[in-house]
């Protein structure tokens, strides 16, 4: 599972890395690549990002699908039989014990006593 992090952690900073080098007006990386000399031009530049841009956004969202599987396979194996009596009994319990009245003490006629200034 923490293979599956790493992976999408580095999946996620690679997809924010290439939307930050396209540009969408028509600049960014493919803009630098205008002469014909390049080995690369602009149109087979901007295909590559796009391309990239989809790949990487596509394997983010199966990393998310198979990080959440793994964990959800994880907890569904272990045995919850023992938690749900506990849950069933609290919901048949009362939740509040009787109030049990204190016995209070006869008032008595006397003044309070005063305070020292």
């Amino acid at each position: 599972m923490y293979i599956l992090i790493i992976l999408a952690i580095i999946v996620c900073s690679l997809l924010g890395l290439i939307v930050l080098i396209q540009n969408p007006k028509g600049g960014g990386l493919s803009s630098n690549f205008s002469s014909s000399s390049q080995l690369m031009g602009v149109q087979k530049t901007g295909d590559f990002l796009e391309k990239g841009t989809w790949f990487l956004a596509i394997a983010v969202m199966v990393l998310a699908l198979a990080i959440n599987v793994v964990a959800k396979g994880g907890i569904a194996s272990t045995d919850n039989s023992g938690m749900r009596e506990q849950v069933e009994k609290a919901t048949k319990a009362p939740t509040t014990a009787p109030v049990q009245q204190l016995p209070t003490a006869p008032a008595t006629n006397q003044p309070a006593p005063k305070k020292a200034q």
